[in-house]
């Protein structure tokens, strides 16, 4: 295909998701119904479909229209690329005609204009700089399996199959810097040595302190990447989740790392534990890069009830921690009242002491994410 079929490909698939369809079928149909789209066609197409995705309101506006050709033709205008791409040739998407509009403070930097007051006093200083870092497409990290492999180990390993990495701060991380479609095939994944996983959910894990031992609860485990992390460290995890089917991945998950991790539909009846991890339902407005869908579909009544679910995800397990344990609390969140406002009101609330908190930026190449760590009184 050429870059102009592309580009009118992923149109196409825009005006579906636009239409209500989620994006995944989305591409999975257009494929089926295109067989003659080579994988680099496929993988190309599905680029510029998310990063459409991220930069929906900018583009639009720079497009003139909120429509898969407005969102392309604001790529195009963007890029400099306007009179390569929107032309007669065949399977092309056109010539140029809509002109742009001039987009408002929140469709410049692609924010729900609702949410942007909270986002301007949850970030501060640190705002503008943040929200532009999530205009752009997440870096792709792994964690590396202490119990399996060293990390210049489990790097060298993935280099020698084309995948290149550079290490960063987390000692367990590795950022990748070249052949990131390759890593699901690498003999370092299927041994167990690696797993994808963000910078800073790593960094919540190293936030935790030392585990080895401990009788550890992840209460919200979802795919279990934090459990995983956690007995991958020497902790005695058990996994919870309210949807067990989220947990489904997890048990070849653990195979393929060598771990051993419980799982149970009543964490009350196992407890105490040492350490509980919840890392609760939230906005995802730290991982909006890689849920742009998730960014437009949030609503003031949708945070407002998610609010509600993290109180009740920590009263209940304030009920199930030892004498002298730690009550972990995590969001991939970057907006105060999903984070320290919810952890002050806990400690006020429940009875727990503040031992520590973080909040991690996207700045650093990693998703927005919060963690604190709380005790009792």
């Amino acid at each position: 295909m050429t870059p102009a079929a592309r580009i009118s490909a992923a149109i196409e698939i825009l005006d579906r998701i636009l239409s209500g369809e989620a994006p995944e079928p989305a591409l999975t149909n257009w494929g089926r119904g295109h067989r003659f789209a080579g994988s680099g066609d496929r993988h190309a197409i599905r680029d510029h479909v998310f990063d459409a995705l991220r930069r929906r309101s900018s583009w639009a506006a720079l497009g003139g229209a909120m429509t898969g050709r407005g969102l392309m033709l604001g790529w195009a205008r963007e890029a400099g690329v306007v009179e390569a791409i929107f032309t007669d040739a065949p399977h092309a998407p056109g010539p140029d005609q809509t002109p742009p509009r001039q987009a408002t403070q929140a469709e410049a930097l692609d924010l729900p204009d609702w949410l942007m007051p909270e986002l301007q006093a949850s970030l501060g200083v640190e705002f503008d700089a943040v929200a532009q870092a999530m205009q752009s497409r997440a870096p792709v990290f792994l964690r590396v399996n202490l119990a399996r492999a060293t990390r210049d180990a489990a790097a060298l390993s993935l280099q020698e199959e084309g995948i290149l990495t550079l290490p960063r701060e987390v000692p367990t991380a590795l950022e990748v810097t070249q052949g990131a479609r390759k890593i699901q095939a690498a003999q370092a994944y299927g041994q167990g040595l690696v797993e994808l996983q963000d910078l800073s959910s790593q960094a919540v894990i190293a936030a935790l302190g030392p585990v080895k031992g401990l009788k550890v609860l992840d209460l919200c485990a979802g795919g279990g990447g934090k459990a995983l992390a956690l007995a991958a460290l020497g902790a005695q995890v058990t996994a919870h989740d309210a949807n067990p089917r989220r947990m489904s991945d997890l048990g070849p998950r653990a195979t393929r790392a060598g771990a051993r991790i419980a799982t149970t539909d009543t964490p009350e009846a196992l407890a105490p534990f040492d350490l509980i991890l919840t890392d609760v339902p939230c906005s995802g407005s730290g991982s909006w890069r890689r849920d742009p869908m998730g960014k437009w579909a949030l609503t003031p009544e949708r945070l407002a009830a998610t609010l509600e679910v993290q109180r009740a995800i920590l009263d209940r397990a304030v009920a199930m921690l030892a004498p002298g344990g730690v009550l972990a609390y995590a969001t991939c969140s970057i907006l105060s009242c999903e984070n320290g406002a919810q952890v002050a009101a806990a400690c006020d609330l429940l009875g727990l002491r503040l031992l520590d908190q973080h909040q991690f930026l996207p700045l650093s190449g990693g998703d927005g994410f919060f963690v604190a760590r709380m005790n009792r009184l």
